[in-house]
C-alpha cells in the first residue's frame, strides 16, 4: 500500500480529511545519513550557543538593556525554532517514521512558520535600535526604552501568531482526494495545501501574504533603515567616528544577511530556473538551521559588549573558586 492509500479517512462523498501525511523530503540522497549527523551537530550546537548567550545576558546585570533585550528575544527564538524543527526532522528522516498525523502536521507547521517571522521581525527591531542609536544618539535612551522595546516585540508576537494560525487554519478548510505525499523536509504550507483538490486561491493569497510580510517588508525597512544611517554616518566629520559607529551595526549587517540571503537565494533560484527537488530541499533545509546556530557565535564574537561580559563572568567564576578551596 502506497503512502497515498495509507492514510485517509472519508468524511463523505465529496469531502477527504486525512488522518495521516507522508513526508518525503531527502529521498533518494545518497549518503544522506551523513546529512543527519551534521543536523545533530548543528542542533546540539544551537542549543550550547543560545543557551550561552541567554546565560550571559541573564547573569550580567550591565546587559539588561533594551538592545539586549532584543539579542535575547532573537536567541530565545532561534533555540525555540531549532527545537521546533530539528528533533522532529531528525525522527521523521534518521528512524524513517515518515507518517505524521494530520493534527500533528499542522501544529508543526504553525511553530516552523511563527517562529521565523519572529526572527525576522526581531531583525527589523534591531535595525530600529541601530537606527535611533546612529541618527538620534542624544535622544536614544529617551526613545528606545525597556517598555518601548517589549511593546514592539509583543506586537510582532500577536500579529503573527494571529496571522500564522489563520494561514494554518485554512488549510482544514480543503479536502484532501490526491496524494498525500508532502514534497518537503516537513509539514510545509505550500507542499501541504497544493495537494488539495479544492480551491487553494485563498491559501496561495496568504501564503503571498506571509512572503511579503516576513520576507519583504522587513527587508525593505531594515534597507531605509541603512540609507538614513549611512546619511547620518557621512555627516560625521572624522573617519574615526564614523569607523567607530559602523562597528556596531556590524553584527546586525551578518545576521540579516545570514538570514535574508539563503531563503531569498533558493525562493528566486526556484523561480528563474530548475533546481532538483532535493538540491532545493537541503538549501531550503539549511536557511532555517544555520541562522540559529551563527547568531550566538556572531554576536559573542563581534560584540564588544558580550566579549567583556564573558571576561567578567569567567574572572568571577574564577575569583569564587578560589575563596571555596
Amino acid at each position: 500500500m502506497g503512502p497515498e492509500d495509507k492514510a485517509a479517512t472519508i468524511f463523505n462523498a465529496t469531502f477527504v480529511r486525512p488522518a495521516q501525511f507522508y513526508i518525503n523530503g531527502f529521498s533518494n540522497i545518497p549518503h544522506v545519513k551523513y546529512y543527519y549527523v551534521f543536523l545533530c551537530f548543528v542542533y546540539i550546537m544551537t542549543v550550547l550557543g543560545n543557551g550561552f548567550l541567554l546565560s550571559v545576558i541573564y547573569l550580567v546585570k550591565t546587559l539588561h538593556t533594551p538592545k539586549y533585550m532584543i539579542v535575547f528575544n532573537l536567541a530565545l527564538i532561534d533555540l525555540c525554532g531549532s527545537t521546533a524543527l530539528i528533533p522532529k526532522l531528525l525522527d521523521t528522516f534518521l528512524f524513517d517514521r515518515r507518517y505524521i498525523v494530520y493534527e500533528a502536521c499542522l501544529s508543526y507547521m504553525f511553530f516552523v512558520f511563527f517562529f521565523t517571522s519572529m526572527q525576522s521581525w526581531t531583525l527589523v527591531t534591531m535595525s530600529y535600535d541601530r537606527f535611533i542609536a546612529i541618527c538620534f544618539p542624544l535622544r536614544y535612551h529617551s526613545i528606545v526604552t525597556k517598555p518601548a522595546i517589549a511593546a514592539m516585540l509583543l506586537f510582532a508576537c500577536f500579529f503573527f501568531m494571529s496571522l500564522v494560525t489563520f494561514t494554518v487554519k485554512l488549510i482544514d478548510r480543503l479536502s484532501f482526494c490526491r496524494s498525500l505525499v508532502v514534497n518537503s523536509f516537513f509539514c510545509d504550507h505550500a507542499p501541504v495545501y497544493r495537494l488539495s483538490c479544492y480551491d487553494t486561491s485563498l491559501n496561495s493569497t496568504m501564503a503571498y501574504v506571509g512572503f511579503i510580510t516576513v520576507l519583504c517588508i522587513p527587508l525593505v525597512l531594515i534597507a531605509l533603515t541603512y540609507v538614513c544611517i549611512s546619511v547620518a554616518l557621512n555627516r560625521i566629520a572624522s573617519g574615526e567616528e564614523r569607523l567607530k559607529a559602523l562597528k556596531t551595526c556590524t553584527s546586525h549587517l551578518i545576521l540579516v544577511a545570514i538570514f535574508f540571503l539563503p531563503i531569498l537565494g533558493t525562493n528566486i533560484a526556484s523561480v528563474a530556473t530548475y533546481i532538483h527537488p532535493n538540491a532545493r530541499i537541503v538549501n531550503s533545509s539549511l536557511s532555517y538551521f544555520i541562522p540559529a546556530l551563527l547568531n550566538p557565535i556572531i554576536y559573542s564574537l563581534k560584540t564588544e559588549e558580550v566579549l567583556n561580559s564573558i571576561r567578567k563572568l569567567c574572572k568571577r567564576n574564577r575569583i569564587s573558586n578560589t575563596t571555596t578551596k
